[in-house]
């Protein structure tokens, strides 16, 4: 099963658990505020996707697999639950709702939508590859070496939240290079899953972020017929490490609106 964090609720309620899928080259250690700050009246797990973190390696790493892990962690922790995924976790949260939607009750896509993209993440995988870890022992100098290859210290810091410089036998990337590459067209493509998921699905994005375009709407709605769209100001695709409080209480609002009719979200 997928390596999970747990955040207990400060104050137990009925409130379903929240699953938070993390995007590519993240773990569920990048959600750590945000999971402890939802954890008020309900319990939130964080995961490592497969092939990266603590997660277990594999030789696949498609939409159906990884949907396939998050159904095993809902079934573990007590389905229903609610699904937050951001980017390629949007995806895996997707195709999971779409497949298996009593597992569901209200899903969270961040920045992301069923579509298939023409960018590649390769260039970044040959980034990291290519950082010398030859005596390494500290974030600077892994930051200072990494920013020959990387010129956005944003990314560089986001990347190397998964080098583990204390690994037995030296320092240490926390991320199954060589399946993410050989699968990278699946990760950035979508497999035309059919289906359709008839609970409320909150679809948010950041205002500066051209991931989810408005033709993308009507596809949209035809598989997630009660979907809302709202838009975080001023934020990008990382919409949640840039406006982290927005992001919280967007999600907030959907996630303890009343049951039979989820409040309009405006962001």
């Amino acid at each position: 099963m997928l390596a999970l964090t747990r955040h207990p609720a400060a104050t137990p309620t009925d409130a379903p658990p929240l699953v938070i899928a993390h995007g590519l080259f993240g773990t569920g250690r990048n959600w750590g505020v945000i999971a402890r700050r939802l954890a008020d009246i309900r319990d939130v797990c964080t995961v490592d996707m497969r092939n990266h973190g603590d997660s277990p390696r594999s030789t696949t790493h498609g939409y159906p697999d990884l949907a396939a892990d998050l159904a095993e962690v809902a079934r573990h922790i007590g389905a229903p639950i609610d699904l937050l995924g951001h980017s390629m976790g949007g995806k895996a949260a997707m195709q999971l709702a779409l497949t298996e939607p009593a597992l569901i009750r209200r899903l969270i896509v961040a920045d992301i939508a069923p579509v298939a993209y023409a960018h590649d993440q390769t260039r970044h995988i040959d980034a990291m590859r290519a950082l010398d870890l030859t005596g390494l022992s500290t974030r600077a100098e892994a930051d200072r070496r990494l920013s020959a290859h990387i010129d956005d210290a944003g990314l560089r810091a986001f990347f190397l939240q998964s080098l583990d410089l204390k690994a037995a036998g030296g320092p240490r990337w926390r991320l199954n290079f060589d399946t993410l590459a050989a699968e990278m067209p699946k990760i950035v493509g979508w497999p035309e899953t059919s289906g359709r998921f008839d609970h409320p699905a909150l679809f948010l994005t950041g205002s500066e972020s051209h991931y989810v375009k408005a033709e993308y709407r009507d596809k949209i709605r035809s598989l997630f017929p009660k979907a809302r769209f709202a838009r975080i100001a001023g934020a990008g695709h990382w919409l949640h490490a840039e406006k982290p409080r927005e992001f919280e209480e967007t999600v907030r609002v959907f996630l303890t609106a009343p049951e039979s009719a989820p409040a309009p979200v405006t962001a």
